[in-house]
C-alpha cells in the first residue's frame, strides 16, 4: 500500500501541475490575442511618413547680396546669404512631411544682374526646376517687390524678404479721421450757411 499511496499523491501532484500548465497556456494565448489585435488596429493608421528634401541654388552672373530662404521644417523656414560666385551652387537639407510644401526663393540686390536657378529634391527625386534671368535696371524697381527675385516650389508665407501680402495682414487698416460736422442746434454763432463748409 505504500507504493498505491505514492503513486497516488504522484499522479495527483501531475494533475495538478498539468491543470496549472494548461492555466498559462490559455493567460499567455489570450494576452498574445490581445497584443496582435492591438498591433492590428495600430496599423490602420500609419505613422506620418517624413520625407527628405534637397534645395539646390545657383546664380550664374556677378551679383552680390544673393538672399536664399527655403522652408526647412513644416513650421519654420531658414535663409542663407552665402557668397554666390559663378558655378557656385548652395545646397541645404530639409526634413517635411507633405513634399509640396517645399519652396524656396532666390534673390539678388539692385543694380545686378545674372541668371537664378533652383531645384528640389524629395527623395533623391527631382521635383522642382526653374530658371530664371534678372535683367539690370537703371533705376530700382520700387513698384516691384519681386524684382531681383525667382520663387521655386511652394510659396513661402512669412518668409524674410517676401513680400507682404496686403489681403494676408492681420492687422486692420486704419480707417481715416474724419472731424463730426456740428449740430445746427449747437450753434448760435455761426449762420447756416457756412455749417456745410466746415470738415
Amino acid at each position: 500500500m505504500g507504493c498505491t499511496g505514492r503513486s497516488a499523491r504522484f499522479e495527483a501532484r501531475a494533475a495538478r501541475v498539468a491543470v496549472g500548465n494548461t492555466a498559462a497556456l490559455v493567460a499567455v494565448g489570450a494576452t498574445a490575442t490581445l497584443l496582435t489585435a492591438g498591433t492590428a488596429a495600430a496599423d490602420d493608421n500609419p505613422p506620418e511618413t517624413q520625407h527628405n528634401v534637397t534645395y539646390r541654388a545657383r546664380v550664374d552672373g556677378l551679383a552680390r547680396g544673393a538672399l536664399i530662404t527655403y522652408r526647412i521644417s513644416d513650421a519654420q523656414v531658414n535663409s542663407a546669404d552665402p557668397a554666390m560666385l559663378p558655378g557656385r551652387t548652395f545646397e541645404a537639407t530639409a526634413v517635411l512631411s507633405d513634399p509640396k510644401e517645399a519652396g524656396m526663393r532666390i534673390s539678388i540686390q539692385w543694380p545686378y544682374s545674372a541668371n537664378l536657378h533652383c531645384e528640389i529634391l524629395v527623395d533623391d527625386e527631382l521635383t522642382v526646376q526653374a530658371d530664371q534671368f534678372i535683367s539690370p535696371r537703371v533705376t530700382p524697381a520700387r513698384d516691384d517687390p519681386d524684382y531681383g527675385a525667382m520663387n521655386c516650389g511652394a510659396p513661402l508665407s512669412n518668409a524674410p524678404g517676401t513680400p507682404v501680402d496686403a489681403t494676408d495682414s492681420a492687422t486692420p487698416s486704419p480707417t481715416p479721421a474724419t472731424t463730426p460736422m456740428p449740430n445746427p442746434a449747437d450753434t448760435d454763432d455761426v449762420p447756416a450757411a457756412d455749417l456745410t463748409s466746415v470738415r
